[in-house]
């Protein structure tokens, strides 16, 4: 019973710690809230997108070509005949899921390099920090159009070649925290008291730098979003006829004169995606470091 009382009391500490660093800064920023608000309903229609889609978003009937929008297309139809919403609702699953899953892995590639990096030092420290400044010196869409032309056009191409070229932004974070997290009276106090490398890795290093690994991770989603549509847009990212908000822009700009819809509203989606998530990293920039704030 002691032991359950015990994890129970670490159980609520951890919550309130939580809610305290987090989300009760959040909440104070009504900027922060509101793209917390758009990026949310983002979400939830991309992972519910089947039950809220009209149509196949593939699915081509000519015979419905260019229409505008009305109650059976809400959003018009493509040259193609595609429905325009459906398209537009399932391009935003697409883009969320490159967006994370591309910062994701450039965030783990980076705290990898980062943390060795600061850890280790001399010449192993010096040898991945160039490899780091080569990544940083291209442009990261130059750096992704380098990396789709050796692995080919497809999702999980384009996905490897967005986190490559986040790789440097992280790991020259997380190596300047590191190397003043380390400095600090209680990591030189556990390692002489005996505690294992990796769990001082675990219990201190990582929760100490994880703030600002949260706030660039914000900052490289909506990066990650825009490039990937801007590859797509020039025909060099996704494959048609995948429903990306790229190409369905690039397919509609033959006909905007004609059928403003097709490139209007996924324009329209993807600006007011990049501007949720533009106020929800800077919400969060603000909450982990309020001195940041006004800037």
């Amino acid at each position: 019973m002691v032991d359950i009382s015990v994890s129970r009391a670490s159980a609520s500490h951890k919550s309130s710690t939580w809610v305290k660093r987090w989300w009760q800064p959040l909440r104070r920023q009504p900027s922060a809230l509101a793209g917390l608000s758009i990026v949310g309903a983002y979400i939830v229609l991309a992972v519910f997108a089947p039950l809220f889609a009209t149509h196949d978003p593939i699915l081509q009937d000519f015979a419905v070509a260019l229409q505008p929008p009305s109650f059976e297309h809400w959003l018009g139809t493509d040259s193609f005949g595609q429905d325009v919403y459906s398209r537009v609702l399932y391009g935003a699953r697409l883009a969320l899921w490159i967006g994370f899953a591309s910062v994701f892995l450039g965030l783990l590639g980076g705290m990898s390099v980062g943390l060795i990096a600061g850890l280790v030092g001399g010449r192993l420290e010096w040898a991945l920090m160039r490899l780091v400044d080569s990544i940083l010196a291209f442009p990261e869409i130059i750096l992704a159009m380098a990396f789709i032309a050796v692995l080919g056009l497809g999702i999980e191409n384009l996905i490897y070649a967005l986190a490559v070229s986040f790789v440097g932004p992280f790991a020259r974070i997380v190596r300047s925290d590191v190397l003043q997290v380390k400095a600090l009276p209680f990591i030189e106090a556990a390692q002489l008291m005996g505690v294992p490398t990796f769990r001082i890795i675990l219990r201190h290093l990582i929760p100490n730098v994880m703030s600002s690994l949260l706030v660039q991770a914000g900052i490289r989603i909506s990066t990650a979003i825009l490039l990937a549509s801007g590859l797509s847009f020039f025909g060099i990212g996704v494959v048609p006829p995948t429903p990306d908000w790229g190409l369905i822009i690039a397919e509609g700009r033959g006909f905007i004169t004609m059928a403003p819809w097709i490139s209007g509203f996924p324009g329209v989606a993807l600006a007011l995606l990049l501007i949720g998530l533009t106020l929800l990293g800077d919400g969060l920039r603000n909450a982990l470091n309020p001195s940041s704030e006004g800037r």
